[in-house]
């Protein structure tokens, strides 16, 4: 479809397939640079124009804790409720 030479990604946030060189890399713990045994995540330029690009604090961590994407959506509302219960803090506060 796009040729060996870009072999093209999947928008995370909208499913569709875009050339690499058409996508913006994501990574979720906000640290893009550091690329050493690093997979990237990757957003269509539509979508990373959207994206809220205020600070997250420990939004992420807190997410992988709970299982996000890992669970039904009732167990991950559940298991995210207990953790700020729990005195998680998504915002880094």
């Amino acid at each position: 479809m796009f040729g060996s030479r870009d072999p093209g990604v999947v928008c995370i946030a909208c499913g569709e397939r875009v050339r690499r060189s058409r996508a913006r890399e994501y990574d979720k713990h906000g640290d893009r640079w550091t690329r050493d045994d690093k997979s990237f995540e990757y957003l269509c330029k539509p979508c990373f124009r959207d994206l809220d690009k205020a600070k997250r604090g420990d939004l992420e961590d807190v997410l992988e804790d709970v299982g996000a994407g890992q669970r039904s959506d009732a167990e991950f509302l559940a298991r995210y409720t207990d953790a700020i219960r729990d005195g998680a803090h998504p915002d880094g506060d």
